[in-house]
């Protein structure tokens, strides 16, 4: 018996050491490549805000940034040629109303259409008036001559979702102000382990959104106070798309390079990329936490 136990044990530890062994020798993941899009952003400090984002995403160790000034001043013209198909998730912290060439709107649709992800950052819903299609990427968006023909406003009231067709202005924002948000969606993989209720930092807090909202998800919402100029409605704060086979993750949070360092921001945009990418989440929500009644910055 005792020469069985020896021999088991012996066993086990030589099993268990070449299982490690193999472990280390297998590779480590490749990093999900990130495509962030920046050039033009009225009323934003894009050259401010896109570090601040880059930095975010490349301290999780999982993802690769490369980022790509655009130049609609000049039509494009001086632009390279990007190819999609080397990202697994193209971010936008863009807005501008001249549209790309029309080959390069046809490309950025065929990725998502074609399983690729589509990262949406606050005023980048502005962007692109004129394009249906990338109006139906984004699901909602704001301003620069939307309207009534644009598609239904979208919010919560009494705990349930509206698709209001009444007409009226598209895009608004009060003052900027800390505020609650809600999670909407607790069971989708971006949300899930996302407190109920999280006090985010100072930011504008977007309302009177519209657009197709096909195949749209509400994740969170944030009550747009009419004491800071609101309308007194739960508003879209982060939301989820499907567009043919690709995911999209549109966050209305991030006005500034202050509204990027909260912990909530950070969180939810790292794992909402994580999805667009591959429609799943392994990036942990941290321990600390914002809770609904305490802002925590993430440095």
């Amino acid at each position: 018996m005792r020469l069985l136990a020896l021999i088991l044990a012996v066993t086990f530890t030589i099993t268990g050491s070449m299982s490690h062994a193999a472990d280390a020798d297998e590779p480590a993941a490749e990093p999900l490549k990130i495509l962030l899009i920046d050039g033009e952003n009225p009323y934003h400090d894009w050259q401010t805000t896109s570090p601040v984002l880059q930095s975010i995403l490349r301290r999780a160790g999982k993802f690769q940034v490369d980022r790509v000034t655009l130049h609609p001043a000049d039509d494009y013209e001086s632009d390279a040629e990007i190819d999609f198909k080397n990202y697994d998730v193209v971010l936008s912290n863009y807005n501008s109303q001249v549209l790309p060439p029309a080959e390069a709107m046809r490309a950025l649709e065929e990725f998502v259409r074609g399983g690729g992800g589509l990262v949406v950052v606050h005023a980048a819903d502005n962007s692109f008036t004129a394009w249906p299609e990338y109006n139906k990427m984004i699901g909602l968006g704001g301003w620069y001559g939307r309207g009534d023909g644009s598609g239904p406003y979208v919010y919560y009231k009494n705990d349930e979702l509206v698709r209001d067709n009444s007409p009226g202005p598209c895009g608004h924002h009060g003052k900027q102000h800390e505020y609650v948000v809600e999670t909407r969606k607790a069971d989708h993989p971006i949300m899930q382990g996302i407190p109920a209720k999280w006090l985010h930092t100072q930011d504008e807090l977007y309302d009177q959104l519209r657009g197709p909202a096909e195949n749209l998800t509400v994740l969170a919402t944030a009550y747009s106070d009419p004491a800071t100029g609101g309308t007194g409605r739960d508003e879209p704060i982060l939301m989820t798309l499907d567009y043919g086979k690709g995911r999209v993750f549109h966050t209305v949070l991030g006005h500034a390079d202050y509204s990027l360092r909260c912990q909530g921001f950070v969180t939810t945009l790292l794992r909402g990329t994580e999805w667009a990418a591959t429609g799943e989440v392994t990036i942990p929500v941290p321990e600390e936490f914002p809770t609904e009644d305490q802002v925590l910055v993430w440095e």
